[in-house]
């Protein structure tokens, strides 16, 4: 089985958990990943064997370029899919992991510990969303780039270990601003129909330059890099094709699994850890 293949067997099981969560003991440990992103908020849960148990998630613009800009918003979408989750199956969560993008400073990763922590759950891992990523796709050599709504990061791994990240701006964002632009329509309006597949088609021309951005983004921090392969995640690579112009902007081959969306927030929960609260050094990295 492909590493793409045991992704996608993963994703199915959260997208399953979204309609039909699972039924746990309350007294069971839970891996909980929460994902602050710039178009939606995503909370998913995992037994301690890493299976899929419940994902609840809520469109909303509290995030802008990988930081907090409503902190009360923030706080309050995590409180309430928080207590959706435990309405829902009994329990109680206590501890999760978080992601923020590549080379996020250490105050604004701070914010989004204070947000999680409002809510009510100790922070015990913060990570780089690509390398989040990774813990489902597996990716030993390669590059994972994780396009979300505000900007695009990315990590290259070399057996199996992360030697150089990046992120810059540009993401599905832009891609609704074309589209509001190109068809005279309001940005929510864009959004949605950016997610309706039966328009993905009409738009696809539309939104190929920001496309061909994101690849010259890709393009310009691999090249000092032996790569063969890119790994698509995040909501915007959503997009049919997307991974079509990548490959003819770079020359490499470039894949996606089945649901890019959920693999940074499955990837979160699957490195969340029962221990103590994290604590950050003065380079806005883990300690």
């Amino acid at each position: 089985m492909s590493n793409l293949d045991r992704a996608d067997s993963l994703i199915k099981a959260v997208e399953r958990t979204i309609k039909e969560p699972v039924t746990v003991s309350n007294s069971a440990e839970f891996l909980v990943g929460v994902d602050l992103g710039t178009a939606y908020t995503v909370i998913v849960v995992l037994d301690k064997d890493k299976n899929p148990i419940a994902c609840e998630m809520e469109f909303a613009q509290v995030i802008r370029d990988g930081l907090v800009v409503d902190y009360m918003g923030a706080l309050n979408i995590v409180k309430r899919l928080k207590q959706k989750i435990e309405g829902k199956l009994g329990i109680e969560l206590t501890k999760a992991a978080i992601a923020v993008p590549p080379g996020t400073g250490e105050r604004d990763t701070q914010t989004h510990i204070y947000v999680v922590e409002g809510a009510g759950m100790e922070v015990t891992e913060v990570l780089d969303e690509p390398t989040a990523a990774n813990a489902v796709l597996k990716v030993k050599n390669g590059v994972i780039v994780d396009v979300g709504g505000g900007t695009t990061g990315l990590s290259i791994f070399e057996n199996g270990k992360v030697i150089y990240s990046a992120d810059e701006p540009t993401g599905g964002t832009q891609l609704s601003l074309v589209i509001a632009g190109g068809c005279r329509i309001s940005f929510e309006e864009a959004e949605r129909r950016k997610k309706q597949k039966e328009n993905q088609k009409e738009i696809f021309t539309m939104v190929t330059p920001v496309i061909q951005k994101i690849a010259a983004i890709i393009k310009k921090h691999i090249k000092d890099f032996n790569i063969n392969k890119i790994y698509l995640v995040g909501g915007t690579c959503c997009l049919a094709g997307i991974e079509k112009v990548i490959k003819k902007e770079t020359g490499i081959e470039t894949v996606k699994p089945s649901n890019p969306f959920l693999v940074t927030p499955l990837g979160i929960a699957m490195n969340c850890s029962m221990g103590e609260e994290v604590k950050l050094n003065g380079y806005g990295e883990v300690s």
